[in-house]
Parts: C-alpha cells; structure tokens; sequence
C-alpha cells in the first residue's frame, strides 16, 4: 500500500478528473492537500479520499509541507507527492527534497519550469532550440533584438500556456514590449527568436530514466498566432499513425531532451517545432500531462482512461504501453469581442453533419462569460480511424460554429 499526497491548489475540472483516478487507485492511500474545506470536494471524491488537509496557499511551499506532515496521521508517511499544475513543479521539488519523499527534486523542476535554464541545458546538450535571452535591463534586450531580428518572441521565463507571451514584429512592437517590462524593474523576462514552420507537442511517459511510450499531436494554427487573434477557432490533431518521416527526428529528440533534463519519472509535455527545411527545434517542455483537452483526447485515441494510466505511472511505478487505434482532434470554440455568449450558431447543423464523430463536447453556454484563456468559451471533439476524416471534421467545426456575445454591464 503506497501512501500519497495530492496537492490541489483548487478544484477544477480537469484537476478533479486526475484526482479521483488517483483516489481510486487500488494500493494506494491518497490524501488531499487543498484551500477547499472538506465539504467543498465533491462527493465522488471526498468518499475515495483517505485524509484530507486544508491550507490557506496551494502554492507555498511551506504550506505544502504543513499539509504532507498533517496528512501523516491520517493516511501514514507520505511516500509519493503528485499534482498536475505546472506551478507547483518547483514549489513540490522543494517539498520533495525537505521531506526526503522520492521523486522530482527541486534543481530538476528548475529545469523544466525556467524556460530560460532549461534552454541552456539544452543547449550544452547539443539538442535544438530557439536562441534566447534572460535579459534584466534594457542593454541586454536591445543587444538580443539586433543579434536575431524581428520577429521575437517575450515570454515569463516560468510562463505556462502561452499566458503574458509576446510576438515582436517591429521596433514599435519592441518599445511598446519594453516599456512594460521596465514597469517592474525586477522582472526578467525571456526574449527568444521566433520559430516558423509548424508547431507540435511530443507527449510521453518516462519511468526510471526511460521514456517508454509517447504521443505526438499537430496544432493548427500555432498558439502563438491563437493568442494574438482571440478570434480565431483552432484545432488540435492527434494522427492516427505516428510513425511517419515528418516525426522521425522529434522520436528520436524528444527523449534525449528529456533525459538532458533530468526527468526520470514523469509524464512530459513538450512543444516543438517542424522547421521548413525538416529539421526541428524544442520550444519548451513540462514535467506535468498536457492540458488543452489533450489528456482526454490521448485516452480517446488509444481507447484507454488516461488519468488511470497517469496515475498507475506516478504513483506505483506501473505503465502498460498503450496502442493507438485512432485519430483524435479537438476544436476550440472562440467569439470576438467581450462580455457574456449570447448564442452559438451552426451546432444543429454540425451535429447532423458529424454527430457520429463526436466523443466529447463542451459547448458554450447562454450567459457564460468570454473565456480568459486561449482554450476559449468551449471545444468539440472528434474520433475516427482515419486521420484526414478527423482533419476535415475539426476544419467544418471552426468554419462553421460561431459564439456570439452580447456586453454586459
């Protein structure tokens, strides 16, 4: 019987989802470290729970702490310290180191939560990615834009799903940007190059130092470009063979990469890039599942329950390779402007065209407010074994579905 803790900042959807499956899991006593009173967890969870520890930071280390030895007289010494929020990567490296709990320590969460010290491991491991820069004054960021050009991309050096990243086209780009990082003089941020070509993520498991297993998927068009356009509808593809030339090289990168990193036990989520000339480069990686629906979409493909396979893998060393057996793709429903959705149009007629694709759906509701993130105010996905069936569905979904919004006082 293992004895783990699950540190859970909040309760949202996705979080509960890898909560309960690891709550379920047979041999395993789970404690939950948490803001949310015990009668905030919702019932299904709360009866799987064997302890429960209510803090008033989610992320403070300390706190972390306080929860995993408050847990201990409730479920024994706590062996394992799982999450899933990239935000809790170093701050649970250090919890790991303070308690001696096995697993990813904090100098290796530095390596995947600092984009900029992750990029220079990298580097020195002769593994391909973007030029970059962690500038702290004005000299540094000038002499990386003339040494690159334009464009270039700004981002948090702890940045997580392309939140506060900047695409810099122009010098007007460039002072506005400037003018924004000197607010604060001290924040560092991370000037990169831009990659062109298109962009992918390289999803894999890796148990003691082997990366057994990995997914690749294709995003259209890149976040990036998302960002800059909250309008825009896009979509995510999970092929469903893998095996092809044009994912030939990431195969053989990616786990280098990983292995560069220090990452023995994980799942791993890592963007790169297929560059026009076949070569690729390595935007950034997490030691955490992906998000953006992918986890799911991962189960659908291979027809398996993906928060039970991250769960056996982190917490009791298990993994059983899946197969994929299908194509899997999302597409994320998104209005323009700002307050409240006032309709969605052209679902009745998407649904007597692809209804029988649909596996899973979330459709964006009469008063829901615009969403903040680029995932947008809701998804459809879509399965089939043929890849180019897949594409040409989530193409009809984005060309067709329109979120209207109204203002709201």
């Amino acid at each position: 019987m293992v004895s783990a803790a699950f540190v859970a900042p909040y309760l949202a959807d996705t979080t509960n989802s890898f909560l309960l499956a690891a709550a379920r899991l047979p041999g395993v006593r789970l404690g939950l470290v948490t803001t949310a009173s015990l009668d905030q967890v919702p019932a299904e969870i709360r009866h799987a729970l064997a302890g429960h520890y209510q803090v008033q930071d989610g992320l403070d280390p300390q706190q972390i702490a306080d929860g995993v030895r408050g847990l201990a007289g409730q479920i024994g010494e706590v062996e394992r310290l799982v999450a899933i929020l990239e935000q809790l990567q170093v701050p649970l490296g250090q919890v790991r180191d303070g308690l001696g709990i096995p697993g990813m320590g904090e100098a290796v969460a530095l390596n995947v939560r600092d984009k900029a010290r992750m990029k220079d491991v990298l580097r020195r491991a002769g593994l391909p990615c973007a030029r970059h820069q962690l500038v702290h004054r004005v000299g540094e960021a000038t002499a990386f834009r003339d040494l690159v050009g334009f464009p270039i991309v700004a981002k948090p050096p702890d940045g997580a799903g392309a939140k506060a990243t900047f695409r810099l086209d122009t010098p007007a780009d460039f002072d506005g940007w400037l003018a924004m990082a000197t607010a604060d003089p001290g924040e560092a941020w991370l000037l990169e190059e831009f990659l062109t070509g298109r962009e992918h993520s390289f999803d894999s498991a890796t148990l003691h130092g082997r990366t057994l297993w990995s997914s690749i998927s294709d995003y259209v068009p890149p976040p990036l470009e998302v960002v800059r356009n909250p309008w825009m509808q896009w979509t995510v593809v999970l092929p469903a063979d893998i095996g092809g030339p044009e994912y030939a090289e990431i195969l053989r990168v990616g786990p280098q990469a990983i292995d560069a990193l220090g990452v023995t036990d994980a799942f791993s989520h890592m963007e790169w890039f297929a560059r026009p000339d076949g070569t690729v480069a390595i935007s950034e990686i997490g030691a955490r599942p992906p998000g953006a629906q992918i986890s799911p979409m991962i189960g659908f493909a291979h027809d398996i329950d993906f928060y039970d396979l991250w769960a056996r893998l982190v917490l009791t060393d298990r993994f059983d390779r899946p197969d994929r057996v299908y194509a899997c793709g999302t597409a994320y429903l998104r209005g323009l402007g700002r307050g409240r959705v006032r309709a969605v149009h052209g679902i009745d007629q998407l649904q007597r065209e692809l209804g029988h694709l649909v596996v899973r759906a979330q459709l964006p509701q009469p008063g829901q407010p615009a969403a903040t993130s680029y995932e947008g105010e809701g998804f459809v996905t879509v399965r089939h074994e043929d890849t180019d069936v897949v594409r040409e569905a989530l193409e009809r979904i984005v060309s067709l579905a329109r979120v209207e919004f109204v203002e709201s006082d």
